[in-house]
């Protein structure tokens, strides 16, 4: 018998408006009352918050008071067409300013949904005439490319709306361009009045000091291809997907194209039901992988950011970020699509595998949006650096290897403090590796009846000997490529010869009585 499966249905309908929507409407319509025709106001409210619905309401009330037009900013094309829609639920005509679109009929509107480039050619070539527009509104308004459209409405009130009100580029600070910060309902609020879903993170301590910052201030996606596409890593993701979120709806972000499709392949050869997009894709490729995702109860799709903004599919249950990103906003963004509600969903799952949850905090955290917005460059000079986040890392086995270690009281050895202690004392830096290495060996032993079981666990301790020589590295100013191969490699085999010269001496100091033979 086949399972029924359960009717997901929505919380709200486009045109209901709750009560902190009703009453940021009124804040704006306030300012807009009482400060100067040509104020630039910005509005934040979470990803979910329904920022779409309250400038929708906002364009309705204004057009039926003011005997002037709007026009209201997007930067996608998606997004034109998604507000466009929205005004239209609201019994708002609108006309949409397309690369295609004529304009011989645009005294007819009082309305128009444009996209940011598309309306930037049409004013330089004098096509649309904006000399009555009074109210312009800005959809995603921390991207930058809205701006070189503002000396074209030096008369017009500007509204910008955002989640997150944080320049991309330090140069551009969203103050420069907006005179004040409407901060709307925390994320906490909203979960906690059931109009977002609460999130559940997990997050990997990973390595990512090979990562290259590109001239946008974010990771470069060929530094962060080549850690991504690693086999190790491309089965630390599928592995992390099984542990947490196994025939659970998942949609993953990575940094490039080729880390999506290396990922879409790891996942196919692990059994699970996974599809790949990226903006190569056909309308009507993505569009059938979209609905693919929607109806497949356990779908998992592997994306590369196009899935950022616009688009809204309620029943993810799981979050991957198989990235790292140095943007807020994107951390935001991302996380954000898997925050919609639904009557049978109130939590979801974020895997984070970019040290994203080290460098900005958990999502929904008690951000100060308006000092952030007033001295960006405070809060971006206070991100923590990889460095330093690493630094706090306690590498562990991974619980696969640790089961093999079981009779182990602690797997765990402190390079960091047993370097420190060793200059304290005055001792040379080789005692440290030296430590590392007889406390492998005992571990090793305590898990062994012979001398051949503990030399198969010391090669199970790769990685853990791989992520000790880093930091002992570290700790002595010392890490190019071959010195950490060398080291690496003589690691490994003074740990054998340990093992084999010390093994029934350490095994009978251990467990009270010589090895069997």
């Amino acid at each position: 018998m086949s399972e029924t499966k359960p009717v997901i249905q929505e919380k709200k309908t486009d045109k209901e408006l709750y009560e902190y929507q009703q009453g940021a409407i009124q804040q704006i319509f306030d300012k807009f009352d009482n400060a100067p025709d040509d104020y630039h106001l910005l509005y934040q409210l979470p990803t979910g918050g329904g920022k779409t619905v309250i400038f929708s309401e906002m364009v309705r009330q204004y057009l039926k008071n003011h005997d002037k037009k709007v026009l209201v900013m997007t930067h996608r094309i998606e997004l034109c067409n998604q507000t466009s829609k929205m005004l239209t639920s609201f019994g708002v005509t609108n006309k949409v300013v397309n690369s295609k679109a004529n304009l011989d009929d645009q005294a007819e509107y009082s309305c128009f949904v444009a996209m940011v480039e598309t309306l930037n050619n049409r004013l330089n070539d004098n096509m649309l005439d904006i000399s009555d527009v009074g109210l312009v509104i800005i959809d995603e308004a921390h991207y930058n490319s809205f701006t070189k459209l503002f000396k074209f409405f030096d008369k017009s009130f500007i509204l910008g709306v955002t989640a997150t009100p944080l320049s991309s580029n330090k140069e551009l600070p969203m103050k420069d361009n907006y005179q004040e910060l409407i901060a709307g309902e925390t994320i906490e609020n909203l979960i906690e009045n059931e109009f977002l879903a609460r999130c559940e993170t997990y997050a990997y301590d990973m390595g990512l000091t090979s990562l290259e910052v590109g001239s946008n201030g974010d990771y470069t996606v060929k530094s962060s291809e080549d850690l991504y596409t690693s086999p190790a890593m491309l089965q630390k993701t599928v592995d992390a997907y099984k542990k947490h979120s196994l025939g659970k709806k998942a949609l993953i972000f990575n940094n490039g194209i080729n880390t999506s499709i290396s990922v879409y392949y790891a996942f196919r050869e692990a059994g699970l039901p996974i599809m790949h997009l990226d903006n190569t894709a056909t309308k009507k490729q993505r569009k059938q992988i979209l609905q693919w995702f929607h109806e497949t109860p356990n779908a998992i799709l592997t994306s590369v950011s196009i899935l950022t903004t616009g688009f809204d599919e309620p029943t993810i249950d799981t979050i991957i970020l198989n990235r790292a990103t140095k943007s807020l906003t994107l951390y935001y963004q991302m996380i954000g699509r898997g925050s919609r509600i639904l009557n049978n969903k109130s939590k979801f799952t974020v895997i984070d595998l970019g040290n994203n949850l080290y460098r900005f905090g958990p999502w929904g955290a008690d951000l100060d949006w308006q000092l952030i917005f007033k001295s960006p460059n405070w809060y971006a000079d206070r991100i923590k650096s990889d460095e330093a986040i690493e630094a706090n890392f306690k590498h562990e086995l991974d619980d696969e290897i640790k089961e093999e270690f079981s009779k182990s009281e602690d797997t765990y050895f402190d390079i960091k403090q047993t370097y420190k202690d060793a200059v304290d004392a005055g001792e040379s830096s080789k005692v440290v590796l030296e430590r590392s290495i007889e406390q492998h060996a005992k571990i090793c032993i305590e898990n062994s009846e012979d001398v051949y079981d503990a030399l198969g666990l010391a090669k199970m301790l790769k990685d853990d000997i791989n992520m000790r020589i880093e930091i002992y590295a570290k700790c002595i100013s010392k890490s190019t490529h071959n010195f950490l191969k060398w080291l690496k490699d003589d690691y490994k085999k003074k740990l054998n010869s340990y093992l084999r010269a010390n093994f029934d001496e350490k095994f009978e100091e251990i467990h009270g009585r010589p090895p069997e033979d």
